[in-house]
């Protein structure tokens, strides 16, 4: 009997395969780490074929978990999203590096495009704007720079994350899900098909783009040899989608962050598309049976993995656990505040050159001071995201929080605290897998409907605001003054 579902949950720092039961349990899972690699300033790309073993690893020590593949009715995958793999359709073989999200090698590409004044037509058809964020300037750049991939000819296949998966899980099928589709700049949202405008644009062949498919339903089936058994593929979501229906965000209006590597709000917006003027972006929230959902999304590049820069690279934590200690041993920031501008600034301001800044420091500051700023640094750059949302007509009555890093309750606090609004935060915080799982079990036929699938969210924790107004608006006066230095 099938009594599970598998979630392949592939992210930027690790690859994790989680095991679900039918109400949402999560009964194991499996975790390791991926390799950054970092060639010059700005640039950040992974091994195709690491993202694959890794995730063929994970997988089969759950297939075995479950009690074998016929224990397993769906696979769902959930993934990064905008990186971007370049493969051999006759073996699978990566044929260059993976190039990453965080990637900025294709920022002057994209001013040049800018300054042609071709961002309007980008957002009109995309909903996203001209950043090296999205893929279509990665793949642009890579077919015009790497000669191997002309060399390809026809056998060169391109997609991001989930569709290699899905080709290397199958043996050949090339797809890829509407919401990962929807963050290429390729993909005219509204129609829901690739755009030949914006191939020419970014100068990408369509021969070489997968099919663009539903979020749930019968999306391929695995291999026999690689869990000793077929098992259907039923759900697909780019992460912070897939974390939008984790947190059962059915209902107009209802809002959810992620905190992880970085940082990301989807605000749904039903089957209306809406077209942000406060540089917000608009995306496939999901797609089923061909009608697609749409949010707003705000974008922030640097979160998890700032946490990750101070404990791997200035060595001021041992574990990012430490900063939640430290921020409460002092009454206050005393001044200091971090721009994490790590790798530019994403929503509302899109500064893809911004740089980093640590200001406001004195003999007085510590260690304790930087740790709390670097976390306080969270609150203000969402409360920038909500000033953008109320601007757009999308203000939140309250925000749904998960991600590794919400399992600080300070920073939880600090949310409610700085944003003045609830926050709630579901026992289970890894809501990206949850969502996926949710996903694949419709696709599967384990639930008939995505609102019915919401039983397999658990019970959630809230915080409500308690810091007074006058101190929230001198912490806000200060992120802004410290911003505006980074912003000049």
């Amino acid at each position: 009997m099938s009594e599970y579902i598998l979630v392949i949950d592939e992210g930027t720092t690790s690859t994790r395969a989680v095991l679900f039961t039918a109400d949402g349990n999560a009964v194991d899972s499996c975790q390791r780490p991926l390799t950054q690699h970092y060639p010059a300033p700005g640039l950040v790309e992974h091994d195709a074929n690491e993202i694959w073993n890794l995730t063929l690893e994970c997988a089969r020590a759950m297939v075995a978990k479950a009690g074998g593949a016929d224990r397993i009715a769906g696979i769902g995958i959930t993934n990064q999203r905008e990186t971007v793999v370049f493969w051999d359709r006759r073996t699978g073989e990566p044929l260059a590096p993976a190039i990453v999200w965080q990637d900025r090698r294709t920022a002057d590409d994209c001013l040049a495009l800018k300054e042609r004044g071709e961002e309007p037509v980008v957002q009109a058809k995309t909903g996203l704007l001209l950043d090296p964020y999205f893929s279509g300037s990665k793949i642009g750049w890579a077919l015009r720079n790497w000669p191997q991939l002309a060399e390809a000819g026809d056998n060169l296949l391109v997609g991001t994350v989930e569709s290699y998966l899905v080709f290397r899980l199958t043996g050949g099928l090339h797809v890829s899900d509407a919401t990962n589709a929807s963050r290429t700049a390729l993909m005219a949202i509204g129609s829901g098909g690739w755009d030949d405008g914006l191939t020419d644009l970014f100068g990408v062949p369509r021969g070489i783009l997968p099919e663009i498919v539903d979020c749930a339903g019968e999306l391929g089936t695995t291999l026999p040899d690689l869990f000793g058994g077929m098992v259907k593929i039923s759900g697909m979501a780019g992460d912070q989608q897939a974390a939008t229906i984790g947190q059962g965000c059915f209902d107009i209006g209802q809002t959810k962050a992620t905190f992880g590597t970085g940082a990301f709000v989807l605000t749904q917006t039903g089957t209306t598309l809406r077209q942000s003027k406060n540089r917000l972006l608009s995306t496939v929230l999901y797609q089923l049976d061909g009608e697609r959902h749409y949010a707003l999304e705000g974008s922030v590049f640097v979160a998890g993995s700032l946490v990750q820069w101070l404990r791997d690279d200035l060595g001021l934590i041992a574990t990012a656990a430490e900063t939640e200690p430290l921020a409460r041993s002092v009454p206050d920031n005393g001044g200091v505040y971090l721009v994490p501008a790590l790798s530019g600034l994403g929503a509302p301001h899109w500064q893809p050159n911004a740089r980093g800044s640590i200001s406001g420091l004195s003999f007085s500051a510590t260690k304790a001071h930087v740790a709390r700023a670097a976390l306080e640094a969270m609150a203000h750059q969402t409360h920038d995201l909500k000033t953008a949302f109320a601007a757009d007509g999308a203000d939140w009555a309250e925000l749904r929080i998960d991600g590794g890093m919400v399992a600080n309750d300070w920073m939880a606090q600090d949310l409610a605290d700085i944003l003045a609004i609830d926050v709630e935060r579901p026992e289970y915080i890894e809501t990206t897998a949850l969502g996926a799982a949710m996903l694949a079990a419709v696709g599967a036929g384990v639930y008939p409907s995505l609102d019915a699938s919401a039983a397999m969210r658990g019970g959630i924790s809230r915080f409500v605001p308690k810091l007074q107004s006058d101190a929230r608006q001198i912490r806000l006066e200060g992120w802004a003054n410290a911003l505006g230095r980074v912003l000049r």
